[in-house]
């Protein structure tokens, strides 16, 4: 009896290489389509976040955090969630960096998201930082860092955001530069994750 030494054909294995080619692309394209629902997350989260600091802003005069009169506003929150009433969420005039793991109340940028969610302009009852899809902090602060063109003004800054995910980002919406114009980062759109900074 001869034996049978037949193998996968010339066309059979194109065939699966085909297979596999379109399985890759498929988990390609996926990935960039999560990717961009996250972009596009992160810029509603902006927004929404943006959105709620001037309705309280426009109901009560003072800026989440920095409001002297929360504590009589919700005595829920203690008297701690004062702020100074100086217009800044920051302390006292001065630059103050981002806090993305606030712990409770006491510095204005912590108090900004108890008193917004006690307000009702945002879900929620904690004084803890939202999260956005690339799992870092939400931070929002008066504050200026060693850019190019330095700015002192309030920013929603988002913690570790993927470099691409955040030139995109500045691309689209602002001039591209990561130091400069209305949409800045920590560093240069390289590599790794930078902080996003949107000015308010």
């Amino acid at each position: 009896m001869m034996e049978d030494k037949r193998g996968f054909t010339i066309i059979e294995l194109a065939i699966v290489m085909v297979i596999i080619g379109i399985i890759i692309g498929m988990i390609v394209k996926g990935q960039a389509l999560i990717d961009n629902a996250r972009t596009k997350r992160i810029y509603a989260l902006k927004q929404e976040i943006s959105e709620a600091i001037y309705a309280y802003y426009e109901q009560y005069s003072y800026y989440p955090g920095d409001d002297p009169n929360a504590f009589n506003r919700w005595p829920v929150v203690t008297a701690a969630a004062n702020g100074n009433g100086n217009g800044m969420i920051a302390v006292a005039i001065a630059s103050t960096a981002p806090n993305f793991a606030c712990g409770g109340l006491g510095t204005e940028q912590c108090n900004l998201w108890r008193v917004l969610r006690e307000a009702g302009f945002l879900s929620g009852s904690s004084f803890t930082n939202p999260r956005h899809p690339f799992n870092g902090g939400v931070a929002v602060t008066y504050y200026t860092a060693a850019w190019t063109t330095p700015l002192l003004t309030h920013w929603i800054v988002f913690q570790n955001v993927p470099y691409a995910i955040a030139q995109a980002l500045d691309i689209q919406y602002d001039d591209g530069d990561w130091q400069a114009g209305n949409i800045r980062a920590s560093a240069a759109y390289t590599a790794g994750n930078v902080n996003l900074y949107f000015r308010l």
